[in-house]
């Protein structure tokens, strides 16, 4: 696998080692001095910068580097749709054109908008998808008409969806016709299609949180790389380190 190249076409040979955990700058910087590095066949001088595609043999070894992890939060503005695939007009990969392979986490249909984790972490994507983790996400919906006592306890207690009842969730009215909602399960269009299974439809939909990551202040269309902070908590949460 070929080391993945960020803002840079290029990188010192000290740091491509370093990053592709050979060994430290330092060190990376006292082999080549010893003429225990070549580069595309010829030993390599200090300060080298080497490109994606260029042959690193360190002490005889070929450096195949692992690929760099991306995890990123994502604003996904109404109307793109979260798949890989290349021939869905809208896709979400295409929107982005990140310069690494990235894939989102789950998905949020086109007629919604909100938090959208890309990851290229396979073991990030399965810790968060395995449904009996019921891990939370939380959104901030509106309706076509005024909320009342009883459609908060009806979807509150489980609504009858898709042949099965949905989990008892956690749901706040924000407004006459606005409430946020915590899903610990992930079933298709499951909002949308719990409000109509009691007479509402939904006209605005916007997903603000996946478990501890949070939309914030990002804005539509745009995103961010999570904080090492977040990755951490992520990590625990699914249990990753413990695997």
């Amino acid at each position: 696998m070929k080391l993945l190249f960020w803002k840079d076409k290029t990188m010192r040979l000290n740091k491509y080692l370093s990053d592709a955990g050979v060994c430290s700058r330092r060190e990376a910087d006292r082999l080549t001095e010893a003429g225990e590095i070549t580069v595309n066949g010829k030993r390599a001088e200090t300060g080298i910068q080497v490109e994606s595609g260029d042959v690193v043999v360190v002490k005889g070894k070929t450096v195949v580097p692992e690929e760099k992890k991306v995890y990123l939060a994502f604003n996904k503005p109404r109307g793109i749709v979260c798949t890989a695939e290349k021939r869905e007009k809208n896709n979400v990969i295409d929107y982005l054109s990140y310069p690494v392979r990235i894939y989102p986490v789950g998905r949020l249909d086109k007629d919604s908008e909100g938090l959208l984790l890309m990851t290229n972490d396979g073991a990030i994507v399965n810790g968060i998808m395995r449904a009996r983790n019921r891990h939370e996400k939380e959104y901030q919906v509106e309706v076509n008409k005024e909320i009342t006592p009883e459609f908060l306890k009806k979807m509150a207690s489980g609504v009858p969806i898709l042949d099965t009842v949905t989990r008892p969730c956690r749901i706040r009215k924000t407004g006459e016709r606005s409430f946020t909602i915590i899903l610990t399960q992930g079933l298709n269009r499951q909002i949308r299609r719990m409000c109509e299974a009691l007479g509402y439809r939904v006209t605005k939909l916007k997903r603000v949180r996946i478990m501890n990551v949070h939309l914030k202040d990002l804005k539509t269309g745009e995103y961010r790389p999570l904080t090492e902070k977040e990755l951490a908590e992520l990590k625990k949460q699914i249990g990753e380190e413990k695997r």
